[in-house]
């Protein structure tokens, strides 16, 4: 933040989406995320498909467009090994029903033990499914705006100015993943390492991590507001354990 608030910057960071994650059964589906955002006035718009890591996700926005977009994605439980799934049921099991209820399911974090065993386990099959089960419910990621940065007028200039400040990029797909050509070029740094408690022990595994988005006018003169599935896809790599 300090980094493109300077002064010489922008001196508000603007926030283009925030994204969470969840697993697909009764208790956690992503219509439960969803609701919260929809009682503050938030319309679903796009849906999305990421084949290979067994993911549905969607999008919403809100009227005011000064409002950050929200992008929440489900693991598909029920394409994964016998074994990853009786981990996930058994996870989720723990967790109370009402529990989505509440008005800070969104940030509740982790509801259930977790062994430092089956956390392997999951992350073996599925980074996503370990991610998730290690935090829970809480933000992935937030992203900031590189079209509300005062001087700085590319996402190359902003992963030139993070690097020189030692951050790592995620690399998978390219530092940026899209382009103008799809009115939306990414990048993320990857997630920083955290000594996280588990039921028999801890262990350092990674956090949450920034986004940085720059979207491209379209031809009927509007601002893309969507996603890119191919970018997404890389996006997600940005918590990998490996």
């Amino acid at each position: 933040h300090k980094l493109l608030a300077g002064e010489e910057n922008s001196p508000q960071i603007v926030n283009d989406h925030v994204a969470f994650r969840t697993f697909a059964l009764d208790k956690t589906r992503l219509s439960h995320l969803a609701e919260h955002f929809l009682a503050l006035g938030y319309e679903a718009k796009g849906d999305y498909d990421f084949k290979a890591k067994k993911v549905t996700a969607q999008h919403f926005e809100h009227p005011d467009p000064t409002v950050p977009k929200v992008f929440i994605s489900e693991l598909r439980v029920n394409e994964f090994s016998a074994e990853t799934q009786r981990i996930i049921h058994a996870l989720v099991e723990q967790m109370p029903a009402s529990v989505v209820e509440a008005e800070n399911f969104l940030y509740s974090g982790r509801h259930w033990q977790l062994s430092t065993q089956e956390y392997q386990s999951l992350i073996s099959e599925s980074e996503y499914a370990g991610w998730l089960a290690a935090w829970g419910f809480r933000a992935n990621h937030f992203t900031v705006s590189v079209n509300h940065l005062n001087n700085i007028d590319t996402l190359a200039d902003v992963n030139t100015l993070l690097k020189e400040a030692g951050f790592v990029l995620n690399t998978s797909g390219g530092e940026i993943k899209g382009g103008e050509s799809v009115y939306l070029a990414q990048s993320s740094t990857m997630a920083d390492e955290y000594n996280r408690a588990f039921s028999d022990g801890s262990l350092n595994i990674p956090s949450c991590f920034y986004e940085f988005a720059q979207r491209y006018t379209m031809p009927d003169g509007k601002l893309y507001q969507g996603f890119v599935e191919a970018s997404a896809d890389k996006i997600f790599e940005s918590t990998n354990a490996r």
